[in-house]
């Protein structure tokens, strides 16, 4: 899920520009590799974005929501 090539990308992509999402039902993301993908994995791509950027889960978490919203009209 988290190929090297996209690290750059992801560290340097404006974060109000960035959604998170997981690939369910197919590729789980570490550290779940080998079972079943759920909706409920996209923590541990926030978690990951955020580690990746040196900035808070909640930072993430706060800034992908407010991207959610306003892709689909819910702000």
């Amino acid at each position: 899920t988290f190929a090297r090539d996209y690290d750059e990308t992801l560290k340097n992509a404006p974060l109000d520009r960035i959604m998170v999402e997981t690939d369910a039902p197919y590729v789980a993301p570490v550290p779940y590799r080998g079972k079943r993908n759920e909706p409920l994995y996209v923590e541990e791509i926030a978690k990951k974005l955020a580690e990746l950027r040196g900035i808070s889960f909640e930072e993430v978490a706060r800034q992908t929501t407010k991207n959610a919203k306003r892709l689909f009209g819910l702000d």
